[in-house]
């Protein structure tokens, strides 16, 4: 296999657990609260990078390195966890999971502007038409306009985006191994003392956590360790291996595996347009593969 397809198929096991980012938030919000859930998040994926750091020593970041880690950290970390959580008390996960759709256009873009990627004509022409599905769909299902839960989702979507372009270029040289550990452990520094005010606001100092559902706790766990590290690892890695805006479209995916998700976890009900829109940008993501890309240094 050539670097793209190995990328495609690693920036596969990411986006099946990213696909399950929205379900589990949903279970997960309404016992924790949509922002502090988003802390909590932070503050347990961060103590697993903490954990890796002193189970295998990587390579300390050097200076320079900082500064996108930090940008990488306060996107990833807080202002998509938290976008995706607010928008989860009141839409349906399946819902969500096709606004999300828009990261891949906006990843390409910020590849584009940043990173010196030059996307061929064809390949826009496949990107804005999958994102403009992804449009129409939130305006068929709010009626005609656009919800406050809606645009929470979409500054989820261009943080991410954003967020996966640098982290994308900076597997480049670092790994994505070390890329998503070393920035959860610089988001600990935020996480840890807001997480540690809102879990004694909740009375966890009384062991009130033990009287909570196991379901939500579980939910809680599950994107802790998975969408945000473990998830995060596989995709930095093959943004990094495969290009930053090829490999990014292989997330337009996520809408359909997200429907599946939800109707197992949620009982949330599939509709024949819901299929519809996913059917079809899942084949604009097999024609955007074919599209060339390539990168001016």
């Amino acid at each position: 296999m050539n670097n793209l397809t190995k990328g495609i198929w690693m920036g596969m096991i990411g986006i099946v657990t990213f696909s399950l980012t929205l379900p589990a938030t949903k279970l997960a919000v309404p016992v924790f609260g949509a922002i502090p859930s988003a802390f909590y998040r932070s503050s347990i994926a961060g103590i697993i990078a903490i954990i890796y750091v002193w189970l295998y020593k990587p390579p300390v970041p050097k200076l320079k390195d900082v500064l996108p880690l930090s940008i990488i950290g306060l996107l990833i970390a807080f202002v998509f966890p938290v976008g995706i959580a607010i928008a989860m008390k009141d839409l349906p996960s399946a819902h969500g999971g096709v606004v999300l759709g828009l990261s891949p256009l906006f990843t390409a873009f910020f590849a584009t502007i940043r990173f010196g990627e030059r996307p061929s004509v064809a390949f826009w022409l496949t990107a804005i038409a999958g994102s403009a599905l992804v449009v129409l769909f939130s305006l068929y299902e709010g009626g005609g306009s656009l919800q406050i839960s809606d645009i929470a989702l979409i500054i989820a979507a261009v943080s991410a985006s954003y967020g996966y372009a640098e982290a994308g270029n900076l597997a480049q040289t670092m790994g994505g191994k070390e890329v998503v550990t070393w920035a959860m452990v610089l988001s600990l520094v935020p996480a840890i003392p807001v997480s540690i005010y809102f879990a004694y606001q909740a009375g966890w100092h009384d062991f009130a956590l033990l009287d909570l559902p196991y379901v939500a706790i579980s939910a809680l766990l599950f994107v802790s360790i998975f969408p945000a590290y473990i998830g995060n690892v596989y995709w930095y890695s093959a943004l990094a291996l495969g290009g930053i805006s090829h490999i990014g479209q292989v997330q337009l995916l996520q809408p359909f595996l997200t429907l599946i998700f939800a109707s197992f976890l949620l009982t949330e009900s599939i509709t024949m347009t819901n299929l519809g829109f996913a059917l079809v940008v899942l084949i604009i993501v097999v024609i955007g593969k074919k599209m060339r890309v390539r990168r001016v240094s």
